[in-house]
């Protein structure tokens, strides 16, 4: 398993819609990945003037982030996301 230190946070990315509203599918080049994830892991916190500072997301959370703010991670055959919590923008409820 993979264990983020700090504040960082590791992300499952969640797949994008394989076709439009209006119906048209979209092939493999046409989609845009899609800017959400599930939080697998979290690290500790950021340590700021002595004092440890968890970050603001949880386990199992849909959380939307900044595109090109990761880091891609393989590990045992499956892709990860590597991101400071900084750079989440929001959980989706």
């Amino acid at each position: 398993m993979i264990k983020p230190l700090q504040d960082r946070v590791l992300l499952s990315r969640v797949e994008a819609e394989k076709k439009t509203a209006s119906g048209i599918i979209l092939t493999d080049a046409a989609k845009e990945k899609p800017s959400m994830g599930v939080v697998v892991a979290v690290g500790p916190g950021k340590l700021e003037e002595g004092k440890l500072i968890p970050a603001s997301v949880d386990v199992g959370q849909t959380v939307i982030f900044k595109q090109y703010a990761t880091t891609e991670v393989k590990f045992e055959n499956k892709e990860y996301l590597l991101i400071e919590s900084k750079d989440i923008l929001a959980v989706v409820e």
